[in-house]
């Protein structure tokens, strides 16, 4: 697969910001996330996403209902729900319900569920990724229909629903909007059939470490055009996500570069996977990392979308008031 520019395939989108993605239970526990959102908020964020782990954090469901009373404009979702934790229909009924305490403000996001050391410390089936895969395809279908408040009949190998209907009917319409994240060639062709947002994120290891040579920019591209090839006629309808890992603001952005390339020969950060050389332009490009300039990281955020038709930027709560400046260089463009 080649690595053309993916640019002119529509017209770009105007940009959108979401923080959140990560988070524990500590300093503040739940009440510190709230305080996060509110925050968001402030900033002129449009969005703020809550995570699902079973471990040291909020569980995003009642902490979603809390943010959906705490907040007024910003929009709320999940970075991302774990499918295996959660039967599809009471998903979407709890869902169905945080949009309309929110006034229609959610953006359901949903995966197949990757950490098996969580899996197994809560007693919960870690299957093989074809398995979790095909269930989260059936989940999705499921979800789609019970959260138009329609009457749900699926017969599937991991699902039966039987005359369910769903409610309460959201605030949204048609319903609430359903986000899928995804690196790889089959989460990411599942994403392109059935979701409204992508979160276009980076191929990891085995273990569940990112692999560095997923980050630049060629590689970003090839997996928008996946998306492309999959979705088909559905491509103009999807959003496309992506979360900028590293925020490095600098008045010198090669020397910024080169210290980063030196510590990752060092074998640092623990969660990335040095599996290939970059070269500081292949740095500076990439789509996850921003670096510079306020101005000059607006920039950068501009030629992704130029290159991927990328527009909707995340960043980590850890890392949104360094952002927040660039918002408003960006902000309705």
């Amino acid at each position: 697969m080649g690595s053309t520019d993916v640019s002119d395939v529509r017209a770009p989108r105007k940009f959108r910001f979401a923080a959140g993605g990560e988070g524990n239970a500590e300093e503040g526990g739940a009440r510190r996330f709230v305080k996060l959102a509110q925050k968001a908020e402030e900033l002129g964020y449009d969005s703020f996403m809550i995570p699902d782990h079973l471990g040291n954090q909020v569980g995003p469901i009642a902490a979603l209902g809390a943010l959906a009373v705490a907040t007024d404009k910003i929009r709320l979702g999940t970075a991302v729900l774990a499918n295996g934790f959660r039967h599809p229909a009471v998903l979407a009924k709890d869902a169905a319900t945080i949009d309309v305490l929110s006034g229609g403000r959610l953006e359901l996001g949903i995966g197949a569920g990757w950490m098996k050391e969580e899996f197994d410390k809560g007693g919960i089936e870690y299957e093989r990724p074809a398995v979790r895969i095909a269930k989260l395809e059936e989940s999705l279908q499921i979800l789609d229909t019970l959260l138009r408040g329609q009457e749900c009949n699926f017969e599937g190998e991991h699902y039966r629903i039987s005359g369910l209907k769903g409610s309460p009917r959201p605030r949204q319409g048609p319903r609430p909007p359903i986000a899928v994240g995804g690196g790889g060639p089959k989460m990411l062709a599942l994403a392109a059939k059935y979701a409204d947002i992508i979160s276009v994120a980076t191929p990891t290891s085995k273990d569940g470490r990112l692999l560095l040579s997923g980050i630049t920019m060629e590689q970003t591209i090839e997996r928008v055009e996946r998306i492309r090839d999959a979705a088909g006629v559905r491509f103009d309808d999807i959003e496309l996500n992506w979360t900028v890992t590293t925020i490095m603001v600098t008045d010198d952005r090669e020397q910024a570069a080169e210290m980063a390339l030196a510590a990752l020969d060092q074998g640092f950060p623990p969660n990335i996977e040095v599996d290939t050389a970059l070269s500081v332009e292949e740095l500076l490009n990439s789509p996850y990392l921003a670096i510079g300039t306020h101005e000059e990281i607006a920039d950068q955020i501009r030629n992704v979308r130029e290159k991927t038709s990328m527009s909707y930027v995340g960043v980590f709560p850890t890392q949104m008031e360094a952002f927040a400046p660039v918002i408003p260089l960006l902000r309705g463009e």
